[in-house]
């Protein structure tokens, strides 16, 4: 008769971590495993991960669980080989920590390789680790009773770790900050990424995650291109055995528009192509990004909001059927990376209004972010102030120890002139802006009542202005034209508003005038 491969004792620490093979990391959960995996022997930390509590207490977490998977893993193999033969329910929990150890063993590799795609270079040290990597796969998995597997299916378990790994950097690197809000944006991008079932990921959704659109809300200054980054450059990547080595290079795989700088015919032109002699200044052939990008790519549509009808349409036949055409040519072209689309504006509101398509909404709508206000993370943590102006002052300065001394500095100076009480209309980016500020100038001065009452006062005086009868009519319009841009924050928002051309707008918004008082 068959002995347990783990007994009673040993059964709910490896059910622990059989679940935090697969759970989600930024989420509550993670911690709550590690703590019932680990029992007394945990060290309390935050609820969630974070770049505040990573370099402490998780280490040293993560440390004591690497050892006593190691212990498990080595106890149930010698009994497996001393002819006991695992229940099916046995089979997965061991397949799960020895998965767990596999990848642990791999760690520094695979961080390295991160870190260098992350910096635009190779993924060298993983690529160098696969005979290792396989020597070890096929010495804890290939064992009687387990089911059969192939150096095949061993190179998908590093392309899976790899993307692990890419993705936890990725993240960490883009979306900072300790709150809670930041951690609920963390955990939506990792299931961005993966889904919420990283078991059904791992056995085929992995190869299908392309077909998902992502769209990312928030209002300006709030990191949504950080978020599309940290999504595109998180993709699969499948290791080619023959080559041994990963060929795609996710460095260069993500490729972001902004919608709201261009003019329809370039819009068009970036997107899909053209064709030599389309349009004036066409004087060669080019391919657009949906072209250019590869399977395992993603293009960023940022400002999707701002886009005219007709590219609208074409925009949805490309997410319905994967088709497009260049510019001034009929050949169909197929598109099979990954559409990210973000946008600041109420597409609720801008339907109702039909300024946005709500076919091309609901296409896009199967993934859903939004991303947090600065004034959300700092009502929840007003701590976090601190870490954030840190993340600034860090990419400044020389020295950690500088970097640590001018966040001192800064914080000091904000709480003492604009108060806890701020409200950082701009957010993130107002943030950067003010910590530069106070590095050049020792001080930072906002827009009044974020802009609203100078932008009153200016409406208020080109009435009077226009009461009296002193303004010519097309200064009239100018004045009127910047004013609305004011509030629309770009050409072609305003151009839809006053119905006027976006060439028009664009003219006047950058026409000097004197100033009215």
């Amino acid at each position: 008769m068959s002995m347990p491969i783990f007994n009673a004792s040993q059964l709910p620490i490896v059910e622990a971590v059989s679940e935090l093979v697969y759970c989600n990391p930024f989420t509550t959960s993670r911690v709550e495993w590690e703590r019932r995996a680990l029992g007394q022997a945990f060290t309390p930390t935050e609820p969630v991960w974070s770049l505040t509590s990573v370099e402490d207490a998780v280490t040293a977490n993560v440390t004591r669980l690497q050892q006593i998977v190691h212990d498990l893993v080595e106890q149930a193999k010698q009994t497996i080989l001393k002819g006991s033969r695992p229940t099916d329910r046995e089979k997965v929990l061991y397949e799960d920590l020895a998965l767990y150890r596999l990848y642990d063993t791999f760690r520094e590799p695979l961080s390295q390789s991160s870190e260098l795609l992350f910096t635009g270079q190779g993924a060298a040290p993983i690529n160098k680790a696969w005979p290792a990597f396989l020597e070890m796969y096929e010495r804890d998995l290939l064992l009687p009773g387990l089911p059969q597997r192939t150096a095949a299916d061993a190179a998908h378990v590093l392309a899976c770790f790899f993307q692990l790994r890419r993705a936890f950097t990725n993240i960490f690197h883009y979306l900072v900050g300790a709150s809670m809000p930041m951690a609920k944006l963390r955990a939506s991008v990792w299931e961005s990424i993966f889904t919420h079932d990283l078991r059904r990921y791992h056995r085929g959704m992995y190869a299908h995650m392309g077909d998902f659109a992502t769209l990312v809300t928030g209002e300006s200054g709030t990191g949504k291109e950080l978020v599309a980054r940290a999504i595109g450059r998180s993709r699969y990547l499948p290791f080619d055995l023959k080559a041994r080595r990963f060929m795609d290079d996710a460095s260069m795989s993500f490729h972001a528009v902004n919608l709201a700088a261009l003019s329809p015919t370039l819009i068009e032109s970036e997107l899909f192509g053209h064709k030599r002699g389309s349009f004036t200044g066409a004087i060669s052939d080019r391919q657009g990004w949906l072209e250019i990008c590869p399977p395992r790519g993603t293009v960023f549509l940022d400002e999707i909001g701002e886009l005219e009808g007709s590219i609208q349409v074409k925009l949805l036949r490309v997410l319905q059927s994967r088709v497009f055409e260049r510019l001034g040519e009929t050949e169909p072209r197929r598109f099979e990376g990954k559409v990210i689309a973000a946008t600041n504006r109420d597409l609720a509101a801008e339907m109702n209004q039909r300024h946005f398509r709500a076919d091309l909404y609901f296409r896009l709508c199967s993934d859903v972010i939004r991303t947090p206000s600065l004034r959300e993370q700092l009502a929840d943590r007003p701590g976090d102030l601190r870490s954030l102006v840190r993340f600034v002052t860090s990419r400044l300065t020389p020295t950690k120890q500088e970097g640590e001394q001018l966040a001192d500095e800064v914080v000091s100076w904000i709480n003492q002139s604009l108060g806890a009480e701020y409200a950082w209309p701009g957010n993130f980016r107002e943030l950067e802006q003010c910590v530069r500020n106070v590095i050049v100038h020792g001080c930072y001065q906002p827009l009044p009542a974020s802009g609203v009452s100078a932008q009153g006062d200016a409406i208020d005086i080109l009435a009077r202005w226009m009461k009296q009868g002193d303004l010519p009519a097309d200064d009239v319009l100018t004045r009127y034209v910047q004013w609305i841009y004011t509030q629309t924050g770009s050409y072609e928002g305003t151009a839809r508003k006053l119905g006027l051309d976006r060439r028009t707008i664009k003219a006047r918004v950058e026409a000097q005038l004197p100033p009215l008082n």
